[in-house]
């Protein structure tokens, strides 16, 4: 039993997926919301066979691109990742990190904006898209 559970913890640390850079930062730099301006919104859509609701936001603070999740909630998921996407498919995408209602996620100044107006709610693990939502400029 002492094996099997040591191989099972082992299992577990080696198959979870390491933190990239922007997964490590995401959630540790808030909004401030005397110098940021509202750049887009939109409202997510889930996909067949998937509950959940809400709305992101993404804010201009300085040069620096902040999109938030609102009044968000979805059923749980494996390894659900934010995206933001080209398209409304996981295609085209930056991963900004680990979902996280609370968090506050960053977009690398290499993102042009303009290009991206999709955020996706992914599971990267199956491959399966649960939430869209569709970028409208403020």
């Amino acid at each position: 039993m002492k094996k099997l559970f040591f191989i099972l913890s082992i299992l577990v640390l080696f198959s979870c997926e390491e933190e990239g850079i922007l997964t490590k930062n995401v959630g540790q730099v808030p909004v401030n919301e005397e110098l940021a301006v509202l750049k887009y919104s939109g409202t997510f859509e889930t996909t067949s066979g998937i509950s959940g609701e809400g709305k992101t936001k993404i804010f201009l603070e300085g040069n620096q691109y902040k999109l938030i999740l609102e009044d968000y909630s979805i059923e749980n998921g494996p390894d659900l990742k934010v995206y933001l996407s080209k398209t409304n498919s996981p295609d085209d995408f930056v991963n900004l990190g680990n979902l996280n209602p609370a968090a506050v996620y960053l977009i690398p100044t290499s993102v042009n904006m303009t290009e991206y107006p999709f955020v996706l709610i992914h599971c990267q693990q199956y491959n399966h898209l649960f939430a869209i939502a569709q970028l409208v400029q403020n």
